[in-house]
């Protein structure tokens, strides 16, 4: 569910795409950070709900780009987490493979209900108590919560050092001054997007798998193989 606000602009500058990429630039390295070695740890949340069933296909399909570049760096462990419908809130075994995180995005369909982020950060809390999780994305477009539960909620995966890349698809009002918000309590990045330039995801997606795999010289060597996004952020990086 969504509402819209006609006083918003609804094309995405390129300065918003690059201050999210500087953001993501500056957090802390998660093996400096956690002490972690090896395979990054993500966590993949979506807003599930009837508004973004054209979005999830999109992502869906460009979602196996997580997995490329962050493969160099030891590889990426992902969770999907979505929510739907009224109280439903689910998250999958931790995958590896891009076709089985495909697989199971395809499994799913959305439905009409209303948001869970608070749901969503909670979990993230609990898995990060099992093992640490190098970072989170979340994909949504409203926000329809208790904004101070959420923003504790957040707040406390800034302490656990789990920082929260939040990117908002659409307009809604409340949605963009909240999901700012809990993106800076954890010590993430926010950015919105534009659903009709669907690389425009790939590369924000990719740059924060990169970030979870390893960490802020990994965006960099990225953004000087790769070019595009990425290689905007190693310029403004001056490397």
């Amino acid at each position: 569910m969504s509402g819209k606000d006609p006083t918003l602009p609804t094309a995405v500058s390129s300065s918003e795409v690059e201050n999210f990429l500087m953001q993501v630039a500056a957090t802390p390295s998660p093996s400096s950070r956690q002490g972690g070695q090896g395979r990054g740890r993500l966590v993949f949340a979506m807003d599930a709900t009837a508004s973004r069933q054209p979005s999830w296909d999109r992502a869906a399909r460009i979602q196996g780009d997580m997995f490329l570049e962050s493969a160099r760096l030891g590889g990426l462990d992902v969770q999907l987490v979505y929510y739907r419908g009224l109280d439903e809130c689910r998250a999958s075994k931790w995958v590896r493979e891009a076709e089985e995180l495909l697989r199971l995005m395809r499994s799913v369909s959305c439905l009409g209900g209303y948001t869970q982020l608070g749901r969503v950060l909670r979990h993230v809390i609990s898995e990060t108590g099992r093992s640490p999780v190098h970072a989170a994305v979340f994909v949504g477009d409203c926000f329809e919560e208790d904004a101070d539960a959420v923003c504790r909620s957040a707040g406390e995966l800034g302490v656990l050092g789990v920082p929260v890349f939040v990117f908002q698809e659409g307009q809604d009002a409340i949605a963009r001054r909240i999901f700012p918000q809990v993106a800076k309590l954890s010590g993430g990045a926010y950015c919105p997007f534009d659903a009709n330039s669907p690389h425009q995801l790939r590369d924000l997606l990719s740059a924060v798998a990169v970030y979870a795999a390893g960490g802020r010289k990994a965006l960099v060597e990225l953004g000087r193989r790769q070019g595009g996004l990425a290689l905007q952020l190693t310029h403004q990086l001056g490397a």
